[in-house]
């Protein structure tokens, strides 16, 4: 299995792929749209502005081959930004549509919640009974590492693979065919979020 890291130029993608590294399972960065032809499962990982990636993704030529590839239900895992932008749009960047692989709208933290924006840190994942082959061997809940100031509000509860409360209840992460997205940062998140990463990608390997 040949994996693929998107690189549109945001994130800290070194450690990524020290992550992948870390469970033996290499990866190569994706730069150009040639390199979709390469991979057998694309990672978009990244930090960064909702409506600058895209416009970034679309001037290097990466937006219509990720567009395309899922559009046909190839493996991809998301992570905090690579999980946003599957959405509609985001309040973020106002009038910029995202992927809209799933419905729902990227919302701000409420800032007179009285906590620190943004949500930086250690918090928990609440999983889903029905995706327990992403969790595997990992305790419910598990602690994960989140750096974000926006968060999916997404529609359709069937896909939540883990839920997380910061001032809110959101879902901090979904799965479906042949994809798995989540909100926090597996790579930053220990041997949980390796444990993880091994999961996610023997579900996507299915």
């Amino acid at each position: 299995m040949k994996l693929g890291v998107l690189d549109y130029g945001g994130g800290n993608l070194r450690s990524v792929l020290n992550a992948f590294d870390a469970i033996d399972a290499h990866a190569n960065l994706v730069t150009k749209p040639e390199d979709f032809d390469a991979i057998d499962v694309l990672v978009f990982p990244g930090q960064g502005a909702f409506g600058d990636s895209i416009r970034i993704l679309k001037e290097t030529g990466l937006w219509e081959p990720l567009q395309a590839w899922l559009k046909a239900e190839k493996p991809y895992l998301g992570i905090c930004l690579g999980y946003q932008l599957l959405f509609e749009s985001s309040e973020e960047s106002p009038g910029v549509e995202g992927l809209c692989v799933a419905k729902g709208l990227v919302r701000k933290f409420d800032p007179t919640s009285g906590l620190k924006i943004p949500h930086m840190g250690w918090n928990v994942a609440q999983w889903a009974p029905e995706q327990a082959a992403v969790w595997s061997g990992l305790p419910n809940p598990t602690y994960v590492y989140f750096v974000h100031s926006y968060y999916p509000d997404v529609q359709d509860e069937s896909l939540a693979l883990c839920r997380t409360d910061y001032g809110v209840s959101f879902i901090s992460g979904i799965a479906k065919k042949n994809l798995v997205a989540v909100q926090f940062h597996p790579e930053k998140s220990q041997e949980a979020g390796l444990t993880l990463l091994r999961n996610a990608l023997k579900v996507l390997e299915q």
